[in-house]
């Protein structure tokens, strides 16, 4: 008998509720759809949650945190807002993200970049065969590792320092994720060679040269998957330049964090751009995209980062679990959205259409029932 997922959910702050309404809904349809085992819980925490809690005020409350290690995966909607920070300038918010990815070790930030039909890239002459290549980034040091402070004299900040860790086990775990990654891919559109692209700015940074010394290292257990390299500021011309080339980019923290960025709006903007945080044990999973408040409560924004977020959720699980029904869920899930997509029924206004968050996710729930009464 196919065992029950916990799923627990923070739909977050601004447009977060919203987004994570319509991922939940595809969820809920794909279980119906495939006979999956699955129970949502959904918890409050972020910056809202933060501001309702008056002078002893908490991004969450005390057992959410247990109670998202227990669960069989995580929904993360957007958390923090822009004007609310703590008395020494650190946004709310922050608690939370950065306590499930490293209370959880979620070590692997997983982030699919894919042009869709149906969505126009940015850059003339390539289509949705032209961009497809995940950035895989380290989740749980770098510059984000928490090692800084400000250096404060007679009342007027005069410093801030920041120290970037690299270390052999993040190095090595991150790489070695990448390369077996690269291994259940199709390759890079332009060759279907699969391809790891170590990027990196070891021509100044100790830290890099560690980084690139450990991806030559671990590249050897790999000889069908071909090695390639570039600094991080060439990298940033060469994915607008050539993004047919790349299959998995993996890279340090802040640098996957700026990629990411360009990767989102190469494959139609942030509202198309979902992420996993990936450990041993745990899995999150979220949109790129932030909360903002000023679209929150307009049924504007685009819940497609959240749906296939969710379709990222049911992949992961598959590979700890032995029911196939997952794998079919996913793949109606990413099937419903790109019908969406091509129809113009899932357009929302970043993307040229007029569709509402609302819509958009009914467009989605509607193709997957289509698509599931046409194979049965």
């Amino acid at each position: 008998m196919p065992r029950k997922f916990e799923i627990a959910v923070l739909p977050g702050d601004g447009v977060g509720p919203e987004v994570i309404r319509e991922a939940l809904r595809a969820l809920e349809a794909s279980r119906e759809l495939t006979d999956l085992k699955l129970e949502t819980t959904t918890y409050s925490a972020g910056a809202k949650y933060w501001l309702g809690k008056g002078r002893r005020r908490h991004e969450w409350d005390e057992e959410t945190f247990e109670r998202c290690s227990k669960a069989d995966a995580i929904l993360l909607g957007p958390i923090g807002l822009p004007d609310v920070v703590r008395e020494d300038g650190r946004p709310v918010g922050s608690d939370v993200v950065f306590g499930l990815r490293m209370g959880l070790d979620l070590y692997a930030n997983v982030r699919p970049v894919k042009l869709m039909n149906g969505v126009k890239s940015p850059l003339a002459m390539k289509g949705s065969g032209d961009i497809d290549f995940a950035i895989i980034r380290e989740n749980t040091e770098g510059l984000y590792s928490g090692i800084q402070g400000i250096l404060s004299r007679g009342g007027e900040d005069e410093a801030g320092v920041d120290v970037r860790l690299i270390t052999r086990k993040g190095a090595e775990r991150i790489i070695s994720y990448a390369f077996r990654l690269s291994m259940r891919r199709k390759g890079a559109p332009i060759d279907r060679k699969r391809r790891v692209t170590c990027v990196d700015k070891s021509n100044v940074l100790a830290g890099c040269r560690l980084f690139r010394s450990i991806y030559n290292d671990l590249a050897r257990r790999f000889p069908r998957i071909e090695k390639d390299y570039a600094y991080v500021d060439a990298m940033c011309q060469w994915l607008i330049r050539r993004p047919e080339k790349y299959d998995v980019i993996v890279t340090t923290n802040l640098f996957g964090d700026i990629l990411s960025e360009i990767g989102a709006a190469l494959q139609g903007g942030l509202g198309l751009a979902p992420s996993a945080n990936i450990g041993e044990k745990h899995g999150m999973f979220e949109p790129v995209h932030g909360s903002a408040p000023q679209y929150a409560g307009k049924n504007v924004a685009n819940p497609t980062a959240a749906i296939l977020s969710v379709k990222m959720m049911l992949e992961w699980l598959s590979g700890k679990s032995t029911d196939k029904q997952l794998d079919v869920a996913a793949r109606l899930i990413e099937r419903a959205v790109v019908q969406s997509l091509e129809k113009g029924e899932g357009l929302t206004h970043d993307l040229g259409g007029k569709a509402s968050t609302r819509q958009a996710g009914q467009a989605v729930v509607r193709n997957m029932r289509l698509l599931a009464q046409k194979e049965d």
